[in-house]
């Protein structure tokens, strides 16, 4: 039996280093992105279209930045959902609006094929390394049958039931992240305002119970001039705690916590830093503190 051929479209940030991960192990990948380089720097075989990628791959991961998108690529004349045929599985590891994914799984299971929503967690680092966290809605089957192609850029996958169920575990993890940082964000530049040590204040709040993922891993390197670029920028966080009001508003739930990254995330955008990685909001938040800026002095500014 030979194995199934993959098909990844989307090589940007995270799905080009996605799809690196499996080519450096010489393992055949064909892909499309609007842009070609992306797909050169990814070692994928370039497709001519989504539809091409489709009629080669029995495997099809997206890797897109939107719903909107996500959408896009699926539905049309030449679209996946067009030439999808009997047995396929699509595996959708994008962030998206979990009501708009159960409607394209419907759509899919129409042509024969599978669709799994695959949320991921661990940001450019953990991709680059093939570490990433996946979070998994859908047929479980299906899941366990892509599990050994998932393994060559996931090193925990979790199936959390029901279509749909992937992207909305990622919008709540998604959420808590957008928390930690804009709060996290907040603290360090009152605590520099105080005339704390930035390693000393990071070293009391990691052995105690302000700990969290923004202080453990970001600010350890912010606070010396690396803002880790690569990751979620500012409009996509904003998206990402958008997304998560729309869910939680539809669960009946109180969301008494969103302003704070909403205004956050807000003012990196209007600030015109929505391009820039997420890491940056300290930064805006700073500059609305009069002018504090956390990193070392002697660094240049990250953008």
């Amino acid at each position: 039996m030979t194995d199934p051929k993959l098909g990844f479209i989307g090589l940007g940030n995270m799905g080009g280093r996605m799809t690196r991960c499996i080519t450096s192990k010489g393992i055949d990948v064909v892909g499309f992105d609007t842009s070609a380089p992306n797909i050169e720097a990814a070692g994928a075989t370039a497709a001519a279209s989504v539809a091409d990628v489709v009629a080669q791959a029995d495997v099809v991961f997206l890797s897109l930045p939107d719903s909107r998108v996500v959408e896009a690529v699926m539905r049309g004349p030449e679209g996946v959902i067009a030439h999808a045929r009997p047995g396929q599985i699509v595996v959708d590891l994008s962030t998206a609006a979990p009501e708009s994914t159960r409607a394209l799984g419907v759509e899919l299971a129409e042509a024969g094929a599978v669709y799994l929503d695959a949320g991921i967690s661990g940001g450019a680092a953990a991709a680059e390394k093939g570490t990433l966290t996946l979070m998994v809605g859908g047929d479980a089957a299906a899941l366990d049958a892509v599990r050994p192609h998932l393994a060559h850029f996931a090193s925990n996958v979790f199936h959390m039931g029901a279509p749909g169920a992937g992207h909305t575990t990622k919008l709540l993890n998604n959420f808590l992240n957008a928390v930690a940082l804009s709060a996290t964000s907040e603290v360090m530049i009152a605590g520099k305002r105080a005339g704390l040590d930035m390693d000393a204040l990071l070293g009391v709040l990691n052995t105690s119970s302000g700990v969290n993922f923004a202080t453990l891993n970001r600010f350890p390197k912010i606070v010396h001039g690396d803002y880790l670029k690569g990751g979620l920028t500012n409009a996509l966080m904003m998206k990402d705690v958008m997304l998560y009001t729309e869910l939680i508003a539809g669960l009946g739930i109180a969301g008494v916590h969103a302003s704070g990254p909403l205004a956050s995330f807000g003012s990196a955008i209007a600030a015109g830093r929505a391009g820039d990685i997420s890491n940056t909001v300290v930064d805006v938040l700073g500059a609305l503190s009069g002018g504090i800026v956390v990193h070392d002095a002697d660094q240049e500014d990250p953008r």
